[in-house]
């Protein structure tokens, strides 16, 4: 049985019905178009100036968004094939995991959840359901009402990382992977998107996630945890041959694994460090170094994966990973190994005070633009949200509609946009 075989037709369905593509069109199945349809939205072009951890415009080596994104489908789609699950939703789900990220990421998520209390909250996954869903334009359906990209059920279902709604969703603890505090509660729909939601929904208990959702979330931390210290050394802000154990496990306790003690941490460590391609010189900035650097993010890519993968098949017996029949099993020692990865970040790269500094200007500069939006209103907007706004029936509604405005910003239109309407 092929893979494609394993999805029945609900699986494939889309809101809107879809005709028949040309018969000299390319032949492609529905969750390539998924795919494609995903790579080509506006949303994803912007990425590319959206911050990461640091801000895009920095430096010529630092990720932003866009290319975190395509480092996560690239983990997930590799994953995924190996899991028996299906490449292509995995991958899609991971290349639109942070479509939804407002500019400054987290740092500007924060700020919005804070300005949309009263219109139903913010949170970027849920910000990318309505991408998805409503924002992007692709199809619309009989009563002239925005499906944004049509994606098939599946898809979407692995695309929602948080299945539940801001009232469902319990209190924020620890830290983002750009080492911002969570502040902001974790949920993937907003009230207003709900029907669209119970229909991607359709027939799941509960708050289970799919297995490809699943894959999107390993690959993403996996990626992140990886490549933050990657970014971290090449910038000259982190030495692996020279570590501060103290801190770091302080910075592991207080942001990632609460309840870990030392003894574990320690052996975690020992292990990383006995992965071959571990430093054991400081980085010159040459050829071979920055060679060193890369295969060691690659063999602790496929050390990361290749034990959820033995891990997995272990616990399910078998059982086809697809959609909701079973889920991933990441052990314990490779959670531990990734959140000594994450604090090393963290520790030498998110604290600085540089850029604490800089996220404190970044969160005044987006609440004066919401409120410059909102004082001013329809024209102010870009003119897809001019039209949202002449269509919002209350406040509430006319507020989502500044929100929506300003998460589609990047980094450098919203110091723009800002620097605009407040001179």
């Amino acid at each position: 049985m092929s893979i494609e075989d394993l999805y029945d037709d609900p699986a494939r369905e889309r809101l809107v019905a879809e005709p028949p593509k040309r018969v000299d069109a390319p032949v492609r199945l529905a969750f390539e178009r998924d795919r494609a349809r995903v790579v080509h939205a506006a949303a994803s072009r912007r990425l590319a100036a959206k911050t990461q951890v640091v801000g895009p415009q920095t430096d010529d080596f630092v990720r932003n968004r866009l290319t975190h994104s395509l480092e996560v489908a690239q983990v997930a789609r590799d994953l995924a094939r190996a899991l028996g699950t299906h490449p292509d939703i995995a991958e899609t789900a991971a290349l639109a995991h942070d479509l939804g990220h407002p500019p400054f990421g987290h740092n500007g998520e924060r700020v919005l959840a804070g300005l949309s209390v009263d219109c139903g909250g913010f949170e970027g996954n849920a910000q990318t359901l309505r991408l998805l869903t409503r924002l992007e334009s692709k199809t619309f359906d009989a009563e002239g009402r925005s499906a944004g990209l049509n994606l098939t059920r599946a898809t979407l279902d692995a695309c929602t990382k948080y299945p539940w709604t801001r009232a469902e969703a319990t209190g924020p603890h620890g830290v983002h992977a750009d080492g911002t505090p969570r502040v902001v509660v974790k949920f993937g729909v907003y009230d207003d998107d709900l029907p669209v939601f119970g229909w991607l929904r359709e027939g799941v208990p509960g708050r289970r996630r799919c297995v490809e959702a699943q894959v999107m979330d390993l690959a993403d931390d996996v990626a992140y945890s990886v490549h933050d210290v990657e970014d971290g050394i090449v910038a000259g802000r982190l030495d692996l041959t020279r570590l501060d154990r103290d801190a770091l496990w302080e910075t592991v306790r207080s942001w990632y694994l609460p309840g870990a003690d030392d003894a574990v941490l320690d052996g975690a460590l020992a292990d990383l460090r006995a992965v071959q391609s571990w430093p054991v010189a400081p980085y010159d900035g040459s050829r071979r170094s920055l060679a060193a650097i890369k295969n060691l993010s690659s063999d602790l890519i496929g050390r990361f994966c290749g034990s959820v993968q033995g891990a997995t098949f272990a616990a399910t017996g078998g059982e086809d990973l697809v959609r909701h029949r079973a889920d991933l099993v990441v052990p314990a020692a490779t959670e531990v190994e990734i959140a000594v990865l994450k604090a090393i970040a963290s520790l030498y790269v998110m604290q600085a005070d540089d850029r604490v500094s800089l996220m404190q200007r970044q969160r005044e500069l987006v609440a004066e633009l919401v409120e410059a939006l909102w004082s001013r209103g329809e024209d102010a907007l870009d003119a897809v949200f001019a039209g949202d706004w002449r269509e919002a029936s209350d406040d509430a509604a006319r507020r989502r509609v500044v929100i929506d405005q300003v998460a589609s910003l990047t980094d450098a239109s919203a110091v723009a946009r800002h620097q605009s309407l407040t001179r």
